[in-house]
């Protein structure tokens, strides 16, 4: 019987709100057994952009990344947002090690090719992530805390979807646990009403999934993350839950089912 990990995403919305952080690191921190936290920081990239007179350009919530925002989100990403996670959750008792998919060579990816005629610059797709190399370090009691940044094995860091690391990594992990992968952001789940935290959808299938895009329900950046949760379900994981960041004990929220 395989032991339970949980994989946590935490969005850049929740990095940036103090008082949601502080809660999902005590309850990150107090999660039984061995775990992994993945985060973002896209709001706090676009802030150090901004004050370096650097303009940041959105394509369907994705961040156009050219060689100077690659710098930016290097800093921001690998540097200010996950060494600051990685130093609050020692505080709190987890023996955390910050990594970009470039240690120990993690995550590998290659540069998005153009796409409906749009270059995304210097932005990742994932093509493996190594989950014998993670796995040992949980089994040193290591827990990872990884930046959404990936890199091509040639030498270029590429920005990359956080959403997209948590399931690769997720997949990659599945072979050794029973993997609970939880995406936790400012919602309390999917909902059918943007403007009422209320309308939460409790369970999605497949075909639901493919209800709500066609009727427009789900939109934006959720297709992405809710696709990057079915390949995760599709390719082994356990359990996949969409919450709210200071829910993410696996039982509130959105859970992701094949059918």
């Amino acid at each position: 019987m395989k032991e339970k990990l949980t994989i946590v995403k935490v969005g850049g919305a929740v990095v940036e709100d103090e008082q949601q952080l502080s809660q999902l690191l005590r309850d990150f921190s107090a999660i039984a057994g061995r775990k992994v936290l993945v985060h973002g920081g896209g709001r706090r990239a676009t802030q150090v952009a901004q004050s370096l007179g650097i303009e940041s350009h959105m394509v369907n919530g994705r961040r156009i990344t050219d060689g100077q925002m690659l710098q930016v989100v290097t800093m921001v990403y690998g540097g200010l947002v996950n060494k600051n996670l990685v130093a609050r959750l020692q505080a709190n008792g987890v023996n955390a090690l910050g990594l970009t998919g470039a240690d120990i060579d993690v995550i590998r990816s290659h540069r998005r090719p153009l796409k409906d005629g749009i270059d995304f610059g210097y932005v990742g797709d994932v093509d493996k992530a190594d989950g014998t190399v993670l796995s040992r370090l949980i089994e040193m009691g290591i827990t990872p805390v990884l930046a959404p940044l990936t890199h091509d094995g040639q030498g270029q860091m590429l920005n990359t979807n956080a959403d997209t690391i948590a399931a690769e990594t997720a997949k990659a992990l599945a072979p050794f646990y029973e993997v609970t992968l939880i995406y936790s952001f400012e919602k309390k789940g999917v909902l059918r009403d943007p403007l009422d935290d209320d309308s939460f959808i409790p369970v999605i299938t497949r075909d639901d999934f493919q209800r709500y895009v066609a009727d427009g329900t789900v939109a934006g950046g959720m297709i992405p993350k809710l696709e990057n949760a079915f390949q995760a379900i599709s390719e082994g994981v356990a359990r996949v839950n969409i919450t709210l960041a200071t829910a993410i004990d696996g039982q509130h929220g959105t859970m992701i089912q094949n059918s």
